[in-house]
């Protein structure tokens, strides 16, 4: 996988690109990592690329030119690429399999509050693609037209602001690069995570088996496995109904899971 970065702050992105998972799977070569600094395509001699909203109102607009070249640029050097280089201008960058010469077509995703809020289900999604490139913008906000012609997908990690879409493109990248095959040690660990399996994940143990008078369930001792991944389950459905019981509307329950809840609520009730 290549993922592409667009920001003002590359250097934001060190660490986070060079250390603990990422690190590893960049190591392997499992994917490509690259911040891009998108004022070097601001096309003036100031690097202004921002203005003044149409219209008054506070605030900067990013301006589109910046965000169109440097996507351009970018999928002009991906074997996929989707334009047609003969062209001089592209005033919109059609993101669509026809268009693409060979495999699929990059997803170009807008890190930005309106987006559609991101979960571990779209992780999976574009854990399935070839290329990712994300645009972190700040100032007020984007021309619209970078919405509208630019972008394929909008994502927005929470309903709160932030000064930048750095930050949220970090999480995005960390959730789906883990799930890539390879890059964890363990293969079972990105399937048994919280969410995952549309349950929060169940209670983790390991020695020593009793620390300062704290015991490790001795189911977990017991060498069991049919039973422990029973307590597993049970304890995923139980933490899950605790802290966030809607998430249990969206899953088709087995009747001993439904007959496990009834048992926790009947226990709450008394």
């Amino acid at each position: 996988m290549r993922i592409d970065v667009l920001t003002l702050f590359p250097e934001m992105f060190d660490g986070v690109f060079h250390t603990s998972i990422l690190g590893k799977a960049a190591e392997k070569q499992i994917v490509s990592l690259n911040a891009i600094n998108f004022r070097q395509y601001a096309g003036n001699k100031h690097g202004q690329v921002d203005d003044t909203p149409y219209g008054g109102g506070g605030g900067m607009v990013l301006k589109p030119d910046p965000i169109f070249a440097a996507v351009e640029d970018i999928l002009a050097s991906d074997p996929n690429k989707i334009l047609n280089q003969e062209e001089e201008t592209h005033p919109a960058v059609e993101i669509t399999a026809e268009t693409s010469s060979a495999g699929k077509p990059p997803r170009v995703i807008l890190m930005c509050p309106q987006g559609e809020t991101f979960t571990q289900k779209k992780a999976e999604e574009l854990s399935q693609e070839e290329h990712l490139v994300f645009i972190c913008g700040h100032y007020e906000g984007y021309d619209e037209r970078i919405r509208e012609f630019l972008v394929t997908d909008e994502l927005s990690i929470g309903d709160y602001v932030l000064t930048g879409g750095e930050l949220p493109a970090m999480v995005v990248i960390d959730s789906v690069v883990r799930l890539l095959p390879g890059v964890l040690g363990n293969e079972t660990s990105a399937v048994t995570d919280s969410f995952s399996t549309g349950l929060l994940e169940y209670p983790h143990y390991t020695r020593p088996a009793e620390f300062r008078g704290f015991k490790v369930p001795d189911i977990l001792l017991s060498g069991h496995h049919a039973n422990i991944e029973l307590w597993r389950r049970e304890q995923a459905l139980k933490r899950t109904w605790e802290r966030r019981p809607e998430l249990l509307d969206k899953l088709e329950l087995t009747k001993q899971d439904r007959a496990f809840i009834s048992k926790l609520q009947q226990e709450a009730g008394s």
